[in-house]
């Protein structure tokens, strides 16, 4: 049998501002590493697409170790176990982790679990909806952070994103009045007659903090921040005494060159007495069969829909990129890199 080669991306340089040409550079025709025993060798499926990629590129404090320059790009996966010398991953078993942009992975496999996917659902179910990253966000951010009681009206930014729309729909599971904020009509359509969202705003079109006024006339009792920026201004004018505010991302500064000033409404935080608090799903790993589980049901139940925005081939991973910077996906963004 002919010698494996792979292909990959490696960081080669800190971007400035947006993404730009040059900070990835693509390789093909390595070498493979043999495989030792303890570890295996991983065939990637999909990638995952996702802001925190743009956090990892950069040199500054954050919830992991930023890549190397040199290092091939971290992302996450869902890989086949082409070869195995661990009893932990036996060969076929079908995985999902935090691995690299590339084709094949020698690996001790510590950073990936076995998944079991429901042949009623197609694979990628599991790098979207059903997956740690986006499922797994979505429950425990508003859930266990935003602690929603049947009733209160709830807000989400980003709303027609992969994380922000199963928000959305868990708050409508939840008896919630919900509020979706996306970026265009399209997709507010899409999330009030597909999702069953209460009421939208086109944040591009609107002023959201008039038009927030009409959407929660009861103000605002949770908010799930996937955004930031005068987003965040115009909820936190508007959020109820001892609202909770759970902040997943700030997208619209992960490109910024300079500080970013604001929120200029911090002051409400303390007249209103709103809880806000940070978390990354990391932080739940040890909980999350509980979520997914649930999160599978209501996605085979017909409770929760998603979308997946899928590119092919992995030399277009900086370019599909781009498209959370700019809006223009349509779902949870992921490469297809090859064929299970």
């Amino acid at each position: 049998m002919a010698a494996r080669t792979n292909k990959l991306w490696r960081l080669v340089k800190r971007p400035v501002g947006d993404v730009i040409e040059g900070a990835l550079a693509y390789e093909e025709g390595v070498a493979v590493p043999e495989v030792k025993d303890g570890q295996v060798l991983l065939r990637t499926l999909f990638l995952s697409l996702d802001p925190t990629n743009r956090i990892w590129m950069s040199d500054m404090d954050q919830y992991m170790p930023p890549v190397e320059l040199g290092q091939v790009m971290r992302g996450f996966l869902i890989s086949v176990v082409e070869e195995s010398k661990s009893s932990k991953l036996p060969k076929g078993s079908i995985v999902a982790g935090v691995g690299g942009w590339q084709l094949y992975e020698v690996s001790d496999g510590a950073s990936y679990g076995i998944i079991n996917p429901n042949p009623k659902l197609p694979l990628d179910a599991y790098l979207s909806a059903i997956s740690m990253l986006i499922g797994g966000t979505a429950y425990f951010g508003l859930l266990d952070i935003g602690q929603p009681k049947a009733g209160e009206t709830l807000v989400v930014s980003g709303a027609a994103g992969a994380v922000g729309s199963l928000v959305g729909q868990i708050g409508k599971i939840k008896g919630l009045r919900v509020v979706g904020i996306a970026g265009s009509d399209e997709k507010c359509a899409w999330l009030k007659n597909e999702l069953g969202f209460d009421a939208t705003i086109n944040y591009k079109k609107e002023n959201v903090s008039e038009a927030l006024r009409v959407a929660a006339p009861k103000g605002v009792d949770v908010y799930f921040e996937n955004v930031g920026g005068k987003i965040l201004d115009d909820v936190l004018g508007q959020c109820n005494n001892f609202s909770r505010v759970s902040i997943c991302g700030l997208i619209s500064g992960y490109n910024a060159s300079a500080p970013i000033p604001g929120p200029y409404n911090f002051a409400q935080i303390l007249m209103h007495r709103i809880k806000v608090q940070g978390f990354i799903v990391i932080d739940y790993a040890a909980r999350m069969g509980e979520a997914l589980q649930e999160v599978e049901q209501w996605v085979l139940e017909g409770k929760l829909k998603y979308k997946s925005d899928i590119a092919e081939g992995l030399e277009t991973a900086p370019t599909t990129l781009k498209k959370l910077f700019n809006g223009t996906n349509d779902g949870k963004l992921m490469v297809h890199v090859s064929k299970l």
